[in-house]
């Protein structure tokens, strides 16, 4: 299996230089030379296996010959393991024909953890392998820097370094960083937006000095390894409600476009979906491209719902570039031309091709709690605002069903906002009762790169 950037300009690699090396070097984004194919047979047959088995196979269609199935399904059972519930994304109904999949039941409480567990392990027997250490910098709306950390801190093959954006988390999601103790973990709060981290990172990674300095990588949805990990609950809950034989929509509420993503590669690669309904907050650059073909960039407004506060989705370049027939030099020059100018219209054609299968809604503040307390009321869930946009928008689209929604967060995660709209303050699980008690460790540091990358080489090399 190789793979090839969205712009054209990078060597092809196989599977484990995509992984470790995270972003391309000519800033395009990793995706497979060829999708690969999972046959309708073993799709229905993984409704009788356990989730670390479908991994498993789902992952290792993506790595192909370069790791042993047997060497990944011990890593996957590893990785699913630190989750409380035994099927891992347990489906919950909500109605006639509309479930719920639970993907926060790992350590940190979001549906990252679903992908950074699996991450980590194959970041320990790719790097171990190699007698290397890597230093990985990720950007993070919320979640992502708390599963990261979750998931890397302590092991010895990796340090990381997370960025987030001051006071646009919730205290929760912060202190999931924040309170890592080990050596190989540094947080910085950066004063700016996730828009702001996100392009630092990208930033960093085009500085060839710092990335061969510090042998640097990235576990943000960036990371191919990302979107196959997510990939694999497209699959277990569609096999659940009967695929292949009938078709699954699915609700994704979406900021950096990462979960959808997953989604239309769940598609590609064999699993029959009706459509992906892309739900945003205020920050409604997908759902505006989805309705109208333009992807245009806004300011940044911070809402209750603070994981989806983005203006520029990464993953939408890797769906950019296949609806444009896998034209790199298209992609560069509209992707280019975003940087600078904050947009671009998407090409007639290849706005029909994202239309047979993705929807776009935005969904206000008022709608967004009116969906926590309404879905309360009908159903006894207490559900997170990101997983209340998707619900709010599901109400007012039509889906062939059934329709899965994916739920991204345990309500716990945003106390505060869920408890303004339902009146109900959710209580963290057992396990991470504590969280507000434990002391925090981080750095602040202005919104400007050449600052970063200085800090991110001082703490590599320290």
């Amino acid at each position: 299996m190789h793979y090839v950037s969205t712009r054209g300009q990078a060597p092809h690699v196989g599977f484990v230089d995509a992984v470790l090396g995270g972003l391309a070097p000519d800033g395009g984004l990793y995706v497979p030379q060829a999708w690969p194919r999972i046959s309708a047979q073993e799709i229905a047959g993984f409704a009788d296996k356990s989730y670390a088995e479908v991994a498993a196979s789902v992952i290792g269609a993506f790595a192909g010959d370069e790791i042993r199935h047997g060497d990944l399904l011990e890593m996957c059972q590893e990785a699913y393991s630190t989750f409380t519930h035994s099927a891992v994304v347990p489906l919950v109904q909500l109605s006639p024909g509309v479930f719920m999949a639970e993907l926060f039941h790992g350590p940190s409480l979001a549906f990252k953890d679903v992908a950074m567990q699996i991450l980590a392990r194959l970041y320990d027997h790719l790097l171990g392998r190699e007698g290397r250490v890597q230093t990985i910098l990720c950007a993070t709306s919320g979640d992502t820097g708390g599963a990261a950390v979750e998931a890397f801190r302590g092991r010895k093959n990796v340090k990381v370094v997370a960025l987030f954006p001051e006071g646009r988390i919730s205290e929760v999601q912060r202190r999931f960083m924040t309170t890592a103790t080990e050596a190989n973990v540094a947080c910085v709060a950066v004063k700016g937006s996730f828009d702001d981290c996100q392009a630092i990172v990208k930033q960093a990674f085009q500085d060839q000095a710092l990335r061969q300095a510090v042998d640097l990588s990235g576990v943000n949805s960036i990371n191919f390894a990302r979107i196959a990990a997510q990939a694999v609950y497209f699959f277990t809950t569609a096999a659940a409600l009967g695929a292949p034989t009938r078709k699954i929509s699915f609700a994704v509420p979406s900021g950096n476009f990462g979960d959808a993503f997953a989604g239309y590669v769940a598609h590609r690669m064999g699993l029959p979906v009706a459509k992906i309904l892309v739900a945003t907050n205020a920050n409604d650059i997908l759902a505006q491209a989805f309705e109208t073909g333009r992807y245009a960039r806004g300011m940044v407004h911070p809402t209750m719902s603070p994981a989806m506060d983005i203006q520029s989705a990464s993953n939408f370049e890797r769906l950019y570039f296949e609806c444009v027939e896998r034209e790199a030099v298209e992609t560069a020059r509209a992707f280019t031309a975003f940087v600078d100018a904050g947009a671009f219209d998407v090409p007639p054609k290849a706005y029909a091709a994202m239309r047979e299968l993705f929807l776009g809604a935005a969904v206000s503040e008022d709608d967004t709690a009116r969906a926590i307390i309404s879905t309360l009321n009908e159903t006894g869930e207490l559900v997170d605002p990101h997983t209340a946009v998707a619900l709010s928008a599901l109400r007012r689209a039509e889906l062939p069903g059934p329709v899965v929604v994916m739920s991204t967060a345990h309500a716990a995660k945003f106390p505060e906002a869920v408890a303004k709209a339902s009146g109900v303050t959710p209580r963290l699980p057992p396990g991470v009762a504590n969280l507000a008690n434990r002391p925090e460790r981080f750095d602040r540091l202005p919104a400007e790169a050449e600052i970063i990358k200085a800090y991110v080489r001082a703490f590599a090399e320290g």
